[in-house]
């Protein structure tokens, strides 16, 4: 028996694909799921671009009949496979107790009316709390699991493996060795500890087919008026200095050095290496707390506030011995106005193609896999994109740590030669950081 599924608007905000991951069963869309998307479709946002296409998408369900009565989703699905149908549905009974005034509530009691007639229903809602409602009321409620991960299990970029002694001095000498005892994704680092000595060991890069590279020191020893702190700031280091790498991911909790680490080697392969003909620095516009409203000013004012944080780790890596904070802040300035750094809201970045760039996208964990993928979608030819965010930190209201964006590239594209990924777990920002990331 065909199961119904009632979808939330957040679903189909978070993804305008939802309808057809249900595609082999019912898929019910209450009339105030429709209304709410016609509230969206008008913003210039994520939301309003995702609210505009799902409702292209039901609209091009009309021509193959009745929405009240239900439409094969076979027709935008594709090579038509599909058995499941498409439904809107007007009526929604007060007879759970709710208050019908509240739009939730409206689209929870058209799931609730299923559930009283006997069907097999399904709430599928972004929401918790109004999932946490459809419990109370005996409907089964799910989160949209389509585009989760397992954080537990999350790819971490590295890992130990104990070797016979051979493979370790193989490594230093021939600077490669070959190993496939254990399985590697591209650009995963092993860090090699002889089984006859555990202060002998050695940090290499694997290729994916069971060669491994040994980690370079050398070219990590000064970045930019920096130098790594860790192992794991240096493997990150060595996927950031490195062209073929088209990708990076890095999480990690506050204080680690993921922003640091970006922009430096932004800095080195632009500034000193020319790789990159400009760097292209973006991040999620979302408060930590109350928004403060309205920002004075024009663009570059109002995104100077959001970008605040970019600036104190630029200032940071400025600040030399040799060179004072007006020092610092001139030679910011000057690469703002030579247009060698770019400070964007990710408004602007859909439908742009972006080639031989060097692009941050910090605070990535308020994004969600669309989101990511528009963006990392834009990356013309020579351009190198860098992800970095901590999904134990999130700001938005429709993703967890297991949804969004971040956390998702991260599983996505772990088996694919042009990324890499480090996940960095020590604090190197003082110890009274590390002492608040550890225990608060």
């Amino acid at each position: 028996m065909l199961k119904i599924f009632v979808l939330d608007t957040n679903v189909l905000l978070h993804n305008p694909q939802s309808i057809l991951s249900f595609s082999d069963n019912n898929v019910v869309l209450p009339m105030t799921v429709i209304e709410e998307l016609d509230k969206f479709k008008k913003n210039s946002d994520e939301l309003g671009r995702n609210a505009r296409h799902i409702i292209r998408k039901i609209d091009k369900l009309r021509n193959y009949g009745s929405l009240r009565d239900g439409v094969s989703l076979a027709h935008i699905a594709k090579g038509g496979k599909a058995t499941g149908s498409l439904q809107i549905v007007t009526n929604h009974n007060n007879n759970c107790g709710l208050d019908m005034s509240v739009p939730d509530n409206r689209i929870l009691s058209v799931a609730f009316n299923f559930h009283q007639k006997g069907e097999d229903v399904i709430f599928v809602s972004k929401d918790i709390n109004v999932r946490l409602k459809a419990d109370a009321l005996g409907v089964e409620a799910q989160d949209y699991e389509k585009q989760k991960v397992n954080m537990d299990e999350l790819f971490s970029g590295n890992k130990e493996v104990k070797v016979n002694p051979n493979v370790i001095s193989e490594l230093f000498k021939n600077k490669q060795v070959e190993f496939k005892e254990k399985e590697f994704y591209p650009n995963e680092f092993a860090l090699f500890i002889d089984n006859t000595n555990p202060k002998h060991t050695a940090i290499a890069k694997s290729d994916g087919k069971g060669i491994f590279t040994l980690l370079n020191s050398k070219i990590l020893e000064n970045v930019w008026n920096i130098r790594s702190r860790s192992k794991e700031q240096s493997m990150a280091l060595s996927l950031l200095l490195d062209p073929k790498v088209e990708v990076v991911t890095l999480v990690g909790q506050a204080g680690t050095g993921k922003t640091l680490l970006a922009l430096a080697t932004g800095l080195e392969g632009t500034m000193h290496k020319n790789i990159y003909e400009r760097m292209l620095v973006s991040r999620p516009i979302i408060p930590l707390g109350k928004d403060i409203g309205y920002l004075p000013g024009d663009k570059d004012s109002k995104m100077a506030h959001w970008m605040q944080p970019v600036f104190d780790n630029l200032e940071f890596l400025f600040h030399t011995g040799k060179k004072d904070s007006k020092a610092a802040h001139k030679a910011i300035d000057e690469l703002l106005k030579n247009k060698k750094l770019d400070l964007e809201a990710l408004t602007y970045i859909r439908g742009r193609s972006i080639p031989r760039q060097y692009v941050i996208i910090d605070e990535a964990q308020n994004l969600s896999p669309h989101e990511v993928k528009t963006i990392i979608s834009r990356a013309g030819e020579g351009t190198k994109v860098v992800l970095t965010g901590d999904p134990y930190q999130i700001d938005n209201p429709y993703l967890d740590m297991s949804s969004n964006g971040l956390s998702y590239a991260v599983e996505r594209l772990k088996d694919q030669e042009l990324h890499g990924h480090i996940t960095l777990s020590k604090s190197e920002r003082s110890p009274l950081a590390a002492i608040a990331a550890k225990y608060l």
